[in-house]
């Protein structure tokens, strides 16, 4: 058996008790090893559990640690890791929650660990300078609507109809947790500008405005896009927060 066909038939079986031990594995005596490998499947199976557990405290704090553990088993199985690189792990975790029959009851939960798995994401994403508001007093007047930006590679937002980013803000630590006293969507702006993870809160119309920049949208059909769906929206006020928020690295003339 080749090493790649070997790796394909042992690595199932280390997510999936239902799998039983490969043909193959053996211990020091020639006998098949099935004791052996259970406890390395058990190994396997606690560590990534762990991983997800580190990924997602907020999600662990609000379901408790057995219910997080036992979502997080039933996940490994539907989706085992495809990295060597354990905070590579749990990306699709959040869609998993989404449809996990048990976590119906919590719809904001999934968006919740979509913000933490954006935090995560930004913190290991390269090193860039952020744009400084210098570029952009550089730029005539008249051609400021035809800027595109470039998004910095931390740069993530999460939308939600729930009051996720409060819920994550709230159950990070091990602090005390008030009563949410209003119930209303959030979008959330995750950063990192320089060494720390920034995660703030995006006002009416700013999460689409950002997002048609991030797409490639000049700066003009981007704000009027917002304006369009939100008619309090205050461009000024969104190009100032980006810009401290370090959302973009570079700009230039969209037909240059």
């Amino acid at each position: 058996m080749t090493p790649l066909a070997y790796a394909e038939t042992f690595a199932p079986a280390l997510t999936n008790p239902d799998i039983e031990t490969p043909v193959g594995i053996t211990g020091p005596n020639g006998k098949q090893a099935i004791k052996r490998f259970n406890v390395y499947r058990n190994n396997v199976t606690v560590s990534l559990i762990n991983a997800l557990a580190g990924i997602f405290p907020a999600v662990r704090r609000l379901t408790g640690d057995e219910f997080f553990r036992a979502m997080a088993r039933f996940h490994l199985r539907a989706a085992p890791p495809t990295s060597p690189l354990l905070f590579e792990y749990g990306h699709d975790f959040p869609d998993f929650i989404a449809q996990y029959e048990y976590a119906q009851s919590v719809p904001w939960l999934a968006d919740v660990a979509r913000i933490e798995r954006a935090w995560l994401d930004a913190y290991h994403a390269a090193d860039v300078a952020a744009l400084a508001a210098e570029a952009l007093a550089s730029v005539p007047p008249e051609r400021l609507a035809d800027l595109v930006f470039e998004p910095h590679p931390a740069t993530r937002i999460v939308c939600s109809e729930y009051p996720a980013l409060t819920i994550f803000a709230a159950n990070r630590n091990g602090d005390p947790v008030d009563p949410i006293e209003t119930f209303e969507p959030e979008n959330a702006l995750i950063t990192r500008p320089g060494m720390d993870v920034m995660v703030r809160h995006l006002p009416d119309g700013s999460a689409l405005f950002l997002l048609q920049l991030i797409a490639g949208e000049p700066l003009g059909v981007a704000a009027a896009k917002a304006v369009d769906a939100c008619a309090s929206f205050d461009i000024s006020t969104s190009v100032a927060g980006m810009i401290e928020a370090g959302v973009f690295t570079s700009i230039n003339l969209g037909d240059a």
